[in-house]
């Protein structure tokens, strides 16, 4: 044993010997800061061997998009640390997608859009902050995973249990969460990616958490029962957004899930109520005729003469002994139909308001699940569109029923289950917005907040000035659970003992609700809250809770410069994003807001999954086959009906399929869409086309690199090439006045113009003659035009750059730098073109020296 432990105090001994005491913390950053020196030294030769390798006879994406993006990042070009950065500072955050699964051209315009802008501002100098994220998607998630569970495991997420439920979630969240990340570095967003956060992130739960508290305690939060949007697939409230509306032009059969048969829309049925105590009626009508068992009342006009003498009079119900009154209320169109109108204040907007009004009774009909309740029998028990039929069979054995017509009308369906949205009474949390709506309106009247493009504030102030208070409750597992507890007091003194208080624990909620009754804290009873927020709410606090508010310096990057996002959710997210900033913050989150439009098909449709035009912007980038297309929506979650749709879609728009466009041209494309205000019908043509630009780009510097030979030294260009640079001149003028007003078809235009049809058409043809010349005249000319084409390709690359990074990056590195002390290592941090850099000379000259060409 004695001989063990001296060997291995020799072994430890002769260790220390070799490795020396523990590095202190700074010895440890020293070698880290040497070791990524020595990686950026191996990185710089590498792409020095690069640039010895000719240019490829033509423009393969492939090849030029292969490498550029992981050494920008390993460069640490996209931090906002890079520097100096002397010209202030631009900070934008992503609208965080979804975590469900990948992006779509729509997505792919948005963030062609950004980062254009980014990497425009971070060559003019300024410090530039995109920051990168993703959202949570509460009900989209937990969807995904529910189908996922179902078609796998053949279980529900309540076989699982909340606890099982969530770490699936979880588990699909690592599986697919990289792919939208994925996407983005292939579409070269320029994005910050060590500050990438998810929305259920701790530090993001935990101001998610506080802000409800602050909000809650301040009395700005609070429950309430009222109609929500309810999905019986989901038994969730759902929000307006995840409403499509559905139009009808008249009797239509639905699909509806849980049924067997579809069920009939589109018709208005018509039916009478006796009036109490005489052989008189009164006819009214409704799209949804189960909804007449919770009536409470028939309206109509005070002015209408045919009620008159109603006034005061009831009618009886015909299948309970319910007597309803007969009220007048202006809301009532007295043109429309008989003029008098059945109320169901508990499932119905308009009618809540009615029965609120005029004190009716309140009679729910549906729980959760679509099923019957609080109606007399056979309807007990009954799904409510099986009860659609039984109602208006016993309405005409009573004889009751007069009519059923064609009626045009909106169905409002969930985007998520395709189920048919409720109307129904539940107790919720709700947000008062009224002050806070107020400011939001304010802020953008004087002048504080600008929208871009500003069509747009009539929409923002329509919704700013009418705003209604916001449901943030979610009847969900997926999400962040609301931190508010059910209080019982278990104290026979106690007359009130049920009561909501929010905590940031358990244990401060205990003692919130000991305080508030008075009792000692073991006198407590409570049960936290089961449903989740809103998504929309931790989207609303976005902007600071990523820089990790409320614990955190929020200085430097907070308030942001632009929002910049598509128009159809101006309200549900630009307007929280404003409402939470000002309330939780005291600042707006950002100083101007650009809306662009929304991406269709180049038939002008939606992109929807069962038209089978929602296309993967990689799909674009590299192309793929119609087999291919078809295979992705045998992966999806469309039941067979929708998928064969699909195949049929994609068949009609690519029948060859989709050909490799490369990340340059997309780009280009979307942003050449991009006319403010207008939905774009994206035709994936047109993006081909600016495929084959890249490949002239590519033929004009491979010519021009031959044109400049090996030894060429730049020097200063002459002013007698003053055509060609004035035009040059020109689209810088442009290109700069296009950001500054987010005018992308401009800026796309002028370099479009500039590269294809001034310099390559008519500039490169000109003076292929002068370049061939062999006397000393004709070489002095050649230098010249060397001096000019080089001046042209260096400056129209850099103009060019924001827009298609990987193309002229790969152009770029091969070019002569036209300074010995201009080492700049990548384009995408060089300095934009501005027009005193180009084109001093006289502009009334230009169309003489045009013509002597």
């Amino acid at each position: 044993m004695a001989f063990r432990s001296c060997l291995k105090d020799l072994f430890v001994s002769v260790s220390l010997l070799f490795s020396g005491p523990p590095k202190t913390e700074a010895q440890l950053k020293k070698e880290a800061k040497k070791r990524e020196k020595m990686e950026k030294f191996q990185q710089k030769k590498e792409m020095e061997e690069k640039k010895k390798i000719p240019l490829p006879d033509s423009y393969s994406p492939q090849y030029v998009e292969a490498a550029w993006y992981s050494w920008w990042e390993k460069q640490g070009f996209f931090k906002p640390e890079y520097g100096p950065n002397p010209r202030g500072v631009f900070m934008m955050c992503i609208p965080p997608p979804n975590v469900t699964g990948s992006l779509h051209l729509g997505h792919a315009l948005t963030n062609a859009i950004q980062d254009c802008l980014t990497r425009w501002h971070r060559m003019r100098g300024e410090t530039t902050l995109w920051n990168p994220g993703c959202d949570h998607a509460g009900i989209a998630t937990q969807v995904v995973v529910e189908k996922k569970l179902m078609r796998e495991q053949k279980m529900t997420r309540h076989d699982l249990g909340r606890g099982n439920f969530i770490q699936e979630v979880w588990k699909w969240k690592n599986e697919k969460g990289d792919r939208i990340y994925h996407q983005l570095k292939k579409l070269g967003s320029s994005l910050d990616w060590d500050r990438a956060c998810f929305t259920m992130d701790d530090k993001l739960s935990y101001a998610v958490q506080e802000a409800f508290i602050r909000m809650h305690e301040e009395g700005v939060i609070y429950r309430s029962k009222r109609l929500v949007n309810w999905s019986c697939t989901l038994n969730s409230a759902i929000s307006d957004i995840e409403v499509d509306k559905k139009e009808l032009a008249g009797r239509t059969l639905l699909p509806v899930p849980g049924y067997k048969e579809k069920v009939e829309f589109g018709v208005l049925v018509s039916f009478s109520y006796r009036v109490e105590g005489s052989d008189e009626e009164v006819v009214v009508a409704t799209t949804r005729i189960e909804t007449m068992l919770g009536d409470t009342a028939v309206a109509v006009h005070p002015n209408d003469s045919r009620y008159q003498h109603l006034k005061g009079k009831m009618v009886v119900h015909p299948f309970c002994d319910r007597k309803m009154p007969i009220v007048f209320d202006d809301f009532v169109d007295m043109n429309f139909g008989t003029g008098a109108v059945k109320i169901t204040p508990a499932h119905d907007h308009n009618d809540y308001e009615v029965g609120e009004r005029h004190k009716l009774p309140f009679i729910n009909i549906l729980d959760e699940n679509g099923l019957l309740i609080n109606v007399p029998p056979p309807f007990l028990g009954m799904k409510r569109f099986e009860a659609r039929k039984a109602v208006l069979q016993a309405l005409k054995d009573l004889g009751q029923f007069k009519e059923v017509k064609d009626n045009p009308m909106v169905v409002p369906v969930c985007s998520r289950s395709k189920d048919i949205v409720e109307p129904l009474l539940k107790p919720q949390w709700y947000v008062d917005c009224r002050e806070m709506g107020k400011q939001a309106a304010d802020v953008v009247r004087n002048g504080e907040l600008k929208i871009i493009p500003d069509h747009h504030l009539k929409t923002w102030f329509n919704w700013m000035d009418n705003i209604r208070d916001w449901c943030i409750s979610r009847q969900l597992w997926w999400g962040h659970r609301i931190p508010a507890y059910f209080v019982t007091v278990n104290d026979p003194s106690d007359v009130d003992g049920h009561y909501w208080v929010s905590g940031r624990s358990e244990e401060e909620a205990r003692e919130k609700a000991a305080k508030r009754f008075n009792v000692t804290a073991d006198k407590i009873s409570l049960r936290q809250d089961e449903d989740v927020l809103d998504t929309w709410f931790s989207s609303g606090i976005f902007p600071f809770s990523i820089f990790g508010w409320p614990t955190e310096d929020l200085r430097v990057f907070y308030p942001g410069t632009l929002l910049e996002t598509g128009h159809d959710i101006l309200f549900f997210w630009v307007a929280r994003m404003v409402m939470m900033g000002l309330k939780l913050t005291g600042k707006l989150p950002f100083k101007e807001v650009y809306l662009h439009a929304v991406v269709r098909d180049a038939h002008g449709r939606k992109m929807s999954k069962s038209l089978g035009n929602v296309i993967d912007p990689l799909d674009v980038i590299t192309g793929i086959s119609l087999e291919g297309l078809h295979a992705q929506l045998t992966d999806s979650n469309l039941d067979p009906l929708e998928i064969e749709k699909a195949r049929q879609g994609q068949k009609s728009d690519y029948p060859s399929g989709i050909p490799e466009c490369g990340t340059d041209a997309l780009r280009f494309a979307l942003c050449a869409y991009t006319s403010q205000g207008r939905d774009i019908n994206l035709d994936v043509n047109r993006i081909l086309g600016y495929r084959h630009f890249c490949n002239k780009l590519w033929n004009a510097v491979k010519f021009a690199m031959r044109t400049l030979g090996e030894g060429f030294l730049c020097g200063s260009e002459s002013v007698s090439d003053r055509w060609i640079l004035s035009r040059l001149s020109a689209a810088v003028a442009l290109c700069d006045s296009g950001f500054q007003a987010y005018d992308f078809p401009a800026i796309t235009t002028a370099i479009y113009n500039f590269w294809l049809y001034e310099l390559c058409d008519v500039y490169l043809e000109s003076v292929k003659p002068v370049l061939s010349r062999t006397d000393s005249e004709g070489q002095k000319q050649a230098d010249i035009c060397r001096q000019t084409l080089y001046t042209c390709l260096e400056v129209g690359l850099r103009l060019l750059s924001p827009l298609m990074p990987f193309v002229t990056e790969e152009l770029f590195q091969r070019l002569p730098r036209r300074l010995a002390q201009d080492s700049t290592s990548s384009i995408c941090v060089t300095p934009y073109p501005e027009t005193s850099e180009v084109s001093r000379g006289q502009r009334s000259s230009v169309m003489a020296v045009f013509s002597s060409i």
